[in-house]
């Protein structure tokens, strides 16, 4: 028998059945890659930037590494931006032979402020370039990445996101964990929606941006994801991102819990804050268009709206159990057994992930805690709604002075004891 509640709960269920669906078999999509012809010769002049706050323990190993790219030194240039700095960031990265840019402003604090104020700059300058790439201070940069950008620009894509890996992926659990997810998203999400033409999201870091689209559209992204806000803002311009899977940054993850919550919390908090801005715009623009790739970027923008939904369903369904109050149709619209294969799956894909990689052995033992980590999302993404409006920018301090020789030391002792090369190892 019908209930009042069904009014809310059969909508409910039959959104959780279109999500779970949607993503599951998407993921299928970046499992195996497609068979790239690459151009090899470099062409295009890039623009490095590095935007720094207080980063005197990373910046000088970040710049270093840049300036030993396998790319032609006369086609790109370093520029660092130090934002707000009171300690010896600009003068260590001079040192290291970067272009310093120093900006003051406590007014207009976070990193989408400090890119703008930068590609003013860039484009005041007598020399241009064809495209920007942007890292964060904690990164460490594949010898190849500028190569792969160059590939990708060649080929005409525009703006274009680099392979997020990791370069402390043994230090604690947490930046275990952390490592983890950023290899599963890179594959079944990023990856799978290249496979099948549609447009990825750009991380912040590790990412290629061609002058032309900047000059043409501006940055204007200032908020707490200032990457998501340009992604969403381009893709109603029928700019899509892709994505390139060669093209390698490795970024320092948090080592303690309180790190991960506070600099997920912000990612939440600016999600929220461009879903709220954005999608109605993408709604019309998408029908208008009837393009898929923003129907697309519309069901990005709702993911943490889904999280909040599906919790929701689960703790009903836990009532349920004792005081039946809606009509259950999950099982109408999709056996048990298909259910079944979906549960499995969000297990299996991380481990084919890790043996597509050759991770390290301790990545398998933190696959255990990996669970652990995807359901701490549950109350970080209902702060972060609550807290959507919130523009405070939190910044992550970086303290891993890491080289990357000592990425490459790292890789070469996962391999002295799985006997496995790892796919950056073999790069």
């Amino acid at each position: 028998m019908n209930t009042i509640f069904d009014y809310i709960m059969i909508p409910m269920q039959l959104i959780i059945v279109f999500f779970t669906l949607y993503y599951f078999i998407i993921a299928f999509f970046g499992i195996v890659r497609k068979k790239e012809i690459k151009i090899l010769k470099p062409e295009k002049t890039m623009a490095v930037i590095v935007a720094a706050h207080n980063e005197e323990q990373v910046i000088g190993h970040l710049v270093d590494n840049i300036h030993l790219l396998n790319y032609p030194r006369a086609l790109y240039d370093v520029f660092v931006v130090a934002d707000n700095c009171k300690d010896k960031t600009a003068q260590i990265a001079r040192d290291a032979g970067a272009i310093v840019f120093e900006r003051f402003n406590l007014e207009q604090r976070g990193k989408g402020y400090a890119m703008e104020w930068m590609f003013a700059k860039l484009f005041g300058l007598k020399r241009k370039y064809d495209a920007v790439v942007v890292f964060d201070a904690d990164n460490l940069v594949h010898p190849d990445f500028l190569l792969e950008m160059n590939n990708r620009l060649c080929k005409g894509e525009k703006v274009i996101q680099g392979y997020l890996d990791s370069k402390n992926p043994n230090d604690t659990w947490i930046s275990g964990t952390f490592a983890i997810s950023f290899w599963v998203v890179n594959h079944i999400w990023h990856l799978a929606k290249y496979n099948i033409g549609l447009s990825s999201v750009l991380g912040g870091t590790g990412m290629c941006i061609a002058t032309d689209v900047l000059r043409e559209h501006g940055w204007g992204a200032t908020c707490l994801t200032e990457d998501m806000e340009f992604t969403m803002k381009l893709l109603l311009r029928g700019v899509p991102t892709t994505w390139a899977h060669d093209a390698i940054v490795y970024d320092e993850k948090p080592l303690t819990f309180m790190q991960a919550w506070k600099q997920r919390k912000r990612w939440a908090q600016g999600h929220f804050d461009v879903a709220g801005r954005y999608i109605p715009r993408l709604i019309t623009e998408g029908i208008r268009l009837r393009d898929v790739r923003i129907l697309d970027g519309i069901l990005h923008l709702v993911q943490p709206y889904f999280l909040l939904l599906s919790t929701v369903f689960v703790i009903s369904s836990y009532i349920y159990s004792f005081v039946p109050f809606y009509t259950n149709i999950l099982y109408s619209i999709l056996p048990v057994e298909v259910w079944s294969v979906i549960a499995v799956g969000q297990y299996v894909f991380p481990m084919i992930i890790l043996a597509k990689i050759k991770a390290p052995i301790k990545s398998w033992f933190y696959l255990i805690l990996y669970p652990l980590f995807v359901y701490s999302w549950i109350p970080i993404t209902f702060i972060g709604f609550l807290h959507r409006h919130d523009h405070e920018w939190s910044h992550t301090e970086h303290t891993r002075s890491i080289t990357y020789q000592d990425v490459l030391l790292r890789q070469a002792d996962d391999f002295s004891k799985t006997g496995l090369l790892s796919k950056q190892a073999i790069k």
